[in-house]
């Protein structure tokens, strides 16, 4: 079937209206229309081949949400109306011991909702910058957030897992101390999410603009990263730090922070690489530095049943297809509170 889409035919050029082709839905394939799609860092990373083996034309977009309109016939999951979504993966070997303990984001054959292998033309996957996507019902996540909060549950499906995940796998709860470094789309989704979670939650930003609006998405302290003196008073305090920010920078300032034993893992993924960190930081408290990547589709699940029990979404502003461009640009300068969101029925107009 033939759809509409906003993608692009090289690194260099916009984005721009296109029509592309899904396949039918085979046996176990969920057929959905795109009511929503979150806009990702990770987008313009690979649309402008800032990530190597970007294939064209490129239509990125893996945090979807919207309604399923046909269900193969072996399909049980799903029904025709269910709200469902879309996160980063799309396919897996569906054997290997990462996707049989339900860490598919870690199988060496997962398949991105974008620039990942498919024997579906054009031989690579077309992301949810689009009307409709077919998928094997595996990767399909239910959502039962109300429908009016739907727009702002689209970034769930990447910037909420993708904090979640480490916080879960790291035992954030009651009684610990962490921090979440950077205030953006992944950052304000750590916020909210470890202090639904019960821990005290320090953010750490290089903006004294973002000092109240850090508090207002959960935060119990925020440090002004650039302020010597803030830093310091938190020496050795934090369990756990999650790091979001994708730009390089001195993870010392960080590690020094952490306990013994104190993990700090990085979410954020930088075009070029954070300088070497001092190794003595690490041996002499036992510190790790560690990296988590998105989740599992039950990790994710679990994400999106837990935001809906205590009513997280993302903080949202909408966008039209036509505004998409625009919205690359303003994530490169910062301005975005926290995630856009593309209308996906502007693609028709």
């Amino acid at each position: 079937m033939e759809i509409k889409a906003i993608g692009a035919f090289s690194a260099s050029q916009p984005l721009e209206a296109m029509d592309i082709r899904r396949r039918e839905p085979g046996p176990h394939d969920v057929q959905i229309e795109i009511a929503y799609c979150g806009i990702c860092h990770s987008d313009i990373h690979q649309v402008r081949s800032e990530w190597a083996g970007t294939l064209y034309p490129c239509v990125p977009g893996h945090e979807i949400v919207g309604r399923v309109v046909a269900t193969g016939d072996h399909v049980a999951r799903y029904q025709v109306g269910d709200l469902v979504g879309v996160g980063c993966i799309v396919d897996s070997c569906q054997h290997c011991e990462d996707c049989n303990d339900g860490l598919e984001n870690y199988c060496d054959h997962m398949v991105g909702t974008y620039n990942g292998p498919t024997d579906d033309a054009p031989g690579h996957t077309l992301g949810g910058y689009s009307q409709q996507i077919v998928v094997h019902e595996r990767y399909v996540l239910r959502i039962t957030h109300p429908d009016a909060q739907l727009a702002a549950v689209a970034p769930l499906l990447c910037a909420g897992i993708t904090t979640y995940s480490p916080l879960r796998h790291w035992n954030v709860g009651p009684g610990k101390k962490v921090g979440v470094v950077g205030i953006g789309g992944l950052g304000h989704m750590g916020i909210k999410l470890a202090h639904a979670m019960g821990a005290h939650v320090v953010a750490f930003t290089t903006s004294e603009s973002k000092r109240e609006a850090a508090k207002a998405l959960g935060a119990d302290e925020v440090v002004v990263s650039r302020n010597a003196d803030e830093m310091a008073a938190h020496t050795k305090s934090f369990d756990f730090i999650l790091n979001t920010v994708a730009a390089p920078h001195n993870l010392d300032a960080f590690t020094v922070l952490l306990k013994r034993d104190g993990t700090m893992t990085l979410v954020g993924a930088p075009a070029t690489p954070h300088d070497s960190p001092e190794v003595f930081n690490l041996i002499m408290k036992r510190r790790s530095i560690a990296g988590s990547m998105i989740g599992g589709i039950p990790e994710t699940q679990e994400m999106l049943d837990f935001c809906a029990e205590h009513g997280i979404v993302a903080d949202i502003e909408m966008i039209r297809a036509d505004q998409i461009n625009e919205a690359y640009e303003r994530m490169l300068r910062g301005d975005v509170h926290y995630r856009f969101v593309m209308d996906i029925a502007t693609l028709n107009a």
